[in-house]
């Protein structure tokens, strides 16, 4: 399984405008449903850092470029993020799911 965990701040302006996005996005993933991928956004209390967290199975290439309202919300980025995000690739080391 790969893991891979992003970390950015939003320019508090911009709140609203990824927000938006984020639920077309999410929308637009559920419609799609890909196969071996979990997507998971978090809001922190601070109102503008947000964490997403993408984990694929053994063998699946990333789905979510292909869809189109993810590549949207990609390209906000840009404008929205008040520094550049921190990626980080995470090492499953426990898992439970019931």
């Amino acid at each position: 399984m790969t893991v891979v965990m992003v970390r950015s701040t939003v320019k508090p302006e911009f709140v609203d405008a990824l927000e938006e996005a984020r639920r077309k996005m999410f929308t637009a993933i559920e419609r799609e449903r890909p196969e071996g991928v979990r997507y998971t956004s978090f809001r922190l209390p601070d109102g503008v850092t947000y964490v997403a967290q993408l984990e694929l199975a053994d063998g699946v290439d990333n789905p979510l470029p292909a869809i189109a309202e993810f590549r949207e919300f990609q390209a906000g980025l840009n404008d929205w993020l008040a520094g550049p995000p921190v990626v980080e690739q995470l090492e499953v080391r426990g898992a439970y799911a019931g």
